[in-house]
């Protein structure tokens, strides 16, 4: 499948392959759900959290660099990728996880 995605300045061939795994398929998709929802999707799809991925997004969307993230508007995103990962946290594992789950290789979360 092609997409758009790594015309957005910051996502590289890598994240476009999971957004578009999380069902983030084109830049006007991702333009229209937001960073926020699109990094939801990614965690529901199974990929593990990481702020600076998350804020990276989130500057990706805005057309700003990455490293232009700072100061008390990084504190704010950090807030709401904390409480991000706790919402999606609390819905069921993703098959893969669940599978890990089961034959104990991942810790429950919680």
């Amino acid at each position: 499948m092609t997409s758009d995605l790594t015309e957005i300045r910051n996502i590289g061939p890598a994240t476009a392959r999971a957004l578009i795994g999380a069902g983030v398929a084109d830049a006007a998709y991702l333009r229209r759900i937001g960073a926020h929802e699109a990094y939801r999707a990614l965690l529901v799809a199974g990929e593990s959290p990481h702020f600076i991925g998350y804020y990276v997004l989130c500057m990706a969307v805005q057309g700003r660099p990455w490293n232009d993230c700072k100061g008390a508007e990084k504190a704010a995103l950090r807030v709401r990728f904390d409480a991000l990962v706790a919402e999606v946290r609390g819905q069921p594992l993703s098959g893969l996880e669940a599978a890990l789950d089961e034959i104990g290789v991942i810790a429950p979360r919680g």
